[in-house]
């Protein structure tokens, strides 16, 4: 039977309200989630800064995990990404985004773009946030994914972060998302005084470590034993 035009207009018009239904639906769930995921694996576990809280309530990690994975977003795992890199779990991104204590006007380096989830999260928080990544394919998808998100306050590079964008320095904070065996003296010499560093350390064990600069000095604090990719690059070269 063919339907006549006014009748395929109606057909039309009640399938794209019910698409429109449906992903309003998957949209409200992920919405539910990313508040349950927060108030249970980030509040409860001792996050207190009301704006990283804010930061994680907002950006939605959904979009930045593969499709097949999104269902997975909101729950307190890191998730695969292609290239044999992961997305950190939620956890370990509000840890570290708290513990540089961001206060909304500072200038921020990222290594290790990855997707593109901690440098969304770090543009809702800083004034500017430039990320490096060494994988080309990941590091123009996360580019690409944060224009059309809307973060034109953050830039993306594709290259190994090793000697961090000296062009650019000092950095008010440094967050470092893949472990190098030892804490890499370009990204020290490129924290601003007062500044603090965030960095996995360690290749088997890894430590996640508080980097805090006054004048020359470093004061490092071990903060949790964790597990990250390890850093690529020159980093295996030293």
């Amino acid at each position: 039977m063919r339907l006549t035009a006014p009748l395929m207009g109606a057909a039309l018009f009640v399938l794209a309200l019910s698409c429109a239904s449906q992903t309003d639906q998957k949209d409200e769930g992920f919405a539910a989630a990313r508040k349950q995921m927060v108030e249970e694996q980030l509040v409860r576990r001792g996050i207190k800064d009301e704006r990283v809280l804010a930061a994680m309530r907002q950006v939605e990690r959904h979009r930045f995990v593969p499709e097949k994975y999104q269902e997975y977003a909101y729950i307190d795992d890191p998730l695969p990404i292609g290239e044999d890199q992961t997305i950190s779990q939620p956890y370990i991104v509000a840890l570290m985004t708290e513990l540089i204590e961001l206060k909304g006007d500072e200038k921020v380096l990222e290594i290790g773009t990855g997707s593109g989830y901690q440098a969304a999260i770090l543009g809702e928080l800083a004034g500017e946030v430039f990320t490096i990544e060494i994988i080309d394919t990941l590091g123009k998808s996360a580019e690409r994914l944060l224009k059309e998100l809307g973060y034109v306050n953050v830039s993306v590079r594709v290259g190994d972060g090793y000697r961090g964008w000296p062009e650019e320095a000092p950095f008010d904070a440094i967050i470092v998302t893949a472990a190098p065996p030892k804490i890499p003296q370009p990204l020290l010499d490129q924290l601003a005084e007062g500044g603090r560093m965030v960095v996995p350390v360690g290749e088997e064990y890894q430590e996640l470590t508080l980097i805090e600069r006054t004048d020359s000095t470093f004061e490092e604090t071990a903060i949790a034993p964790v597990r990250f990719v390890p850093m690529t690059g020159e980093a295996r070269d030293k």
